[in-house]
């Protein structure tokens, strides 16, 4: 009865081609389901449950891969047995996942406008806990030539240099800039010091002949934009 529950749990008693790992080469990953997927990282189970029961349990609770990618230590006490090494793969796979995602929407894009721009650093900022400053740069044909990080603040404000956004622009041969931040309260209402901070870039790219198109605030699936509000 004992080797029979291991064989229950374990992936290695069932029959190959369901087996994660060999559907995946056999049928391509775009053929396996999200649970299917999460076993792959999670590799091995625990006791009395396989890689697949336990992705089962994990989606469950947490429903989507972005509630996972955002959830502490404290939502992972119930999956008695999994390991830091466990979790710290899932959550490195989600982000390398938006990395890519920002990646081959990014580069060589055209930004028509804030919504373009907004698209492409959604998905990584939105659930961010500290603020992030980045800036969009782009050619005279307002295609980006490279999406860079400026620097990192607290869970409510971050204190970027003008000097060094425009460094960043005259190093890659910017035409243009989008400057773009995340609040992590949701809420993308820009604060005073956002707007002071607005009129101060502006001002420096006109005296550099940097245009700075827009500086986009980003929520929890909103965004504040600037530009559309005319205020740039």
């Amino acid at each position: 009865m004992k080797n029979a529950g291991k064989r229950k749990a374990s992936i290695n008693y069932w029959p190959k081609e369901d087996r994660p790992r060999e559907k995946l080469f056999k049928k391509g990953e775009h053929n396996l389901s999200n649970s299917e997927l999460l076993a792959i990282l999670l590799r091995t189970g625990v006791k009395g449950s396989s890689a697949v029961d336990l992705a089962r349990k994990i989606l469950d609770k947490f429903k989507t891969f972005r509630a996972i990618s955002c959830a502490d230590a404290s939502h992972w006490k119930e999956f008695k047995g999994l390991g830091i090494a466990k979790i710290a793969q899932i959550k490195a796979s989600i982000e390398i996942g938006r990395r890519f995602g920002e990646e081959t929407k990014g580069i060589k894009s055209k930004i028509k406008s804030s919504k373009d721009a907004v698209v492409i650093v959604m998905p990584r900022m939105r659930d961010l806990s500290r603020e992030v400053f980045k800036i969009l740069l782009l050619d005279s044909q307002n295609r980006i030539i490279d999406i860079v990080e400026i620097t990192e603040g607290t869970v409510n404000e971050v204190f970027p240099i003008v000097r060094e956004v425009f460094q960043k622009a005259l190093q890659n041969f910017a035409a243009s800039i989008i400057c773009v931040h995340n609040h992590p309260s949701g809420n993308p209402q820009p604060s005073v010091e956002d707007k002071n901070f607005t009129q101060k870039l502006a001002q420096a790219g006109d005296t550099l002949q940097i245009a700075v198109l827009d500086h986009i605030v980003i929520g929890d699936n909103a965004y504040f934009s600037f530009a559309d509000r005319g205020l740039m």
